[in-house]
């Protein structure tokens, strides 16, 4: 106990990105993992000079003013109305209330920011305000609608799009110009349209014309029918938002990705080069200036240049080179993109899986790890809001810059077990000499800039250090990411002390804390539901002895 009190109080803010050899660190600048976020820029060795500047975190936020308060209740209380539970409507929009509207949002086909803009907030309110008034119309759309009580709210969007009725069928948790296309290639297939849906590669998730928004690619080359192919090619459809709504555009082509396509607004082309394309994230905003008062540096050194070793490099240069035949990168799979296929499937199957209804328990932690990564995100952001002197802009390009100090922990984490791990992040954290709260709360910040910006290597350095810095739970995304292989090796075998450390009974709730269930749901789908013992009492039954005649 006396050794982890000391390891706490040794933990800071700042990490900076330096060799982790000992004799390296005691020479160099042991800096801050964002540099002039919270901590500021950290100095272990005097004989370095560098300004220090520490923004600290500001007092709890003011009362958010009456009207803010009273617009918040209304959302929560509509958002309750229509099945996202978030609680007892309170004006305050936390963790629970941002998942909530996360959901919301994908159902009707938005991006699941978790932040409502105010087209989002009006079809809500007003779907909320007919539902309540109800009458003969709200009823027959209710009862009809394949979506039943939720359908008001796609009937609502629609009408405040301006399209017709012909197009608001959406099912799915599709928009409804997509839904409409699944049907259409449903008709003419063997699978069935929800089977399609969930057939892996027959939707795919991008932000192909860079607006912030989901754009839909139809790929018919799954469904196994020659209506929709030929020898040549298949028929591929791209959905892209615009601000009237989706445009469709057709392709034949074979084996698509999102980085085959160049979209401006609702215009595609379809090319040969494969271009990085960012999948259902934000546009990389402008770096606000700092402000007069504030200097903001970043404490990432570049390492110094070693002395030339001519004997060790002649025997480098000796060595037999490790082949290497997948070039010098591969793109890494995209979180974002999967989990905004997994809530598709959430909504298609009515909501979350519970241990009732469980059959798939892959599906159990997809949901649950989709799950954890939003709330990461909403507390992330809540931090965010409290830091003073910095722009969300320069917060985010300083936690991406962290990201080569801990590269080689996460490294690790798919060849290491979890205990050397640990023990590796705790040498390396030891060294920082700043408040462990101040460590804790920079690292909620940029676990959430991480899978925001869809940068795993700063989701799981951060979640490294959350679990290393005793926030157990967090120990649950190092499972997740070791079984589904975002950011990691697929490792199983190694996911499983992960998923330990976060089941732990002693840690504190920090993913969907409401629902005390949820662990016990984990563990049936990583471990397997433990059989059911045979009744003790019963009546013992005689194995039947059947005698084989020997020649």
């Amino acid at each position: 106990m006396v050794a982890r009190y000391s390891l706490l109080a040794a933990l800071s803010i700042s990490v900076a990105a330096f060799p982790v050899q000992q004799a390296q660190a005691q020479e160099g600048i042991v800096g801050g993992i964002i540099g002039g976020i919270i901590g500021g820029a950290i100095v272990n060795d005097q004989r370095n000079r560098q300004q220090r500047v520490q923004v600290q975190r500001t007092a709890p936020r003011a009362a958010v003013n009456t009207a803010q308060r009273e617009q918040n209740r209304s959302v929560q209380t509509a958002l309750n109305h229509f099945g996202w539970n978030v609680g007892t409507p309170d004006g305050a929009i936390g963790p629970r209330s941002r998942a909530g509207i996360s959901e919301y949002q994908v159902f009707l086909g938005f991006a699941g920011t978790g932040q409502l803009s105010e087209f989002e907030r009006n079809i809500l309110l007003t779907a909320h305000q007919r539902a309540i008034s109800g009458g003969p119309q709200v009823a027959q759309t209710v009862s009809s609608h394949p979506n039943g009580l939720r359908g008001l709210v796609m009937v609502v969007r629609d009408e405040m799009s301006g399209r017709s009725p012909t197009q608001s069928a959406g099912n799915y948790g599709l928009p409804a110009a997509v839904a409409t296309a699944v049907d259409e290639i449903a008709a003419s297939s063997d699978p069935s349209a929800m089977q399609l849906v969930q057939r892996a590669g027959f939707i795919q998730l991008a932000d192909l014309n860079g607006d912030g928004r989901t754009d839909y690619i139809l790929d018919t080359s799954v469904t196994g029918s020659a209506f929709w192919c030929s020898a040549q090619a298949c028929t591929v459809q791209v959905f892209v938002s615009t601000p009237e709504g989706y445009v469709r555009n057709d392709f034949q082509a074979f084996n698509v990705t999102p980085a085959m396509f160049t979209c401006t607004r609702g215009a595609c082309e379809l090319g040969a080069q494969q271009q990085p394309v960012t999948v259902a994230a934000p546009q990389p905003a402008v770096p606000a200036a700092p402000s007069p008062s504030t200097e903001v540096a970043l404490s990432v050194p570049s390492a110094q240049p070693a002395a030339r070793n001519p004997d060790s490099e002649a025997a480098a240069a000796a060595a037999p080179a490790i082949p290497n035949f997948f070039g010098t990168a591969q793109a890494e799979r995209s979180l974002v993109s999967h989990c905004d296929r997994v809530n598709l499937l959430t909504n298609a199957n009515g909501g979350f899986t519970t241990r009732d209804t469980m059959t798939d328990p892959a599906m159990v932690l997809n949901e649950q790890f989709c799950l954890a990564r939003t709330y990461a995100m909403a507390d992330g952001e809540d931090l965010i809001a409290q830091v003073q002197g910095v722009s969300a802009a320069q917060i985010t390009e300083q936690c991406l810059a962290f990201a080569p100090s801990l590269q080689p922990f996460v490294s690790a984490l798919s060849v290491q077990p979890q205990a050397d791990v640990m023990a590796s992040v705790s040498a390396f954290v030891l060294q920082t000499g700043m408040s462990p709260q101040q460590l804790t709360d920079t690292a909620r910040i940029c676990l959430a800039v991480g899978y925001r910006q869809d940068k795993l290597d700063v989701a799981l350095g951060a979640a490294l250090l959350l679990a290393t810095l005793g926030e157990r739970a967090y120990g649950e995304l190092m499972g997740h990411h070791l079984v589904q292989g975002f950011g990691a090796t697929k490792r199983e075998d190694l996911a499983l002390a992960w998923y330990e450390l976060g089941f732990d009974p002693a840690k504190r709730a920090v993913f969907a804390p409401t629902q005390p269930e949820r662990d016990s749901l984990l563990r049936d789908a990583v471990f397997g539901q433990v059989p059911q013992q045979p009744d003790a009492t019963a009546t013992d039954v005689a194995l039947p002895v059947f005698v084989i005649p020997q020649d």
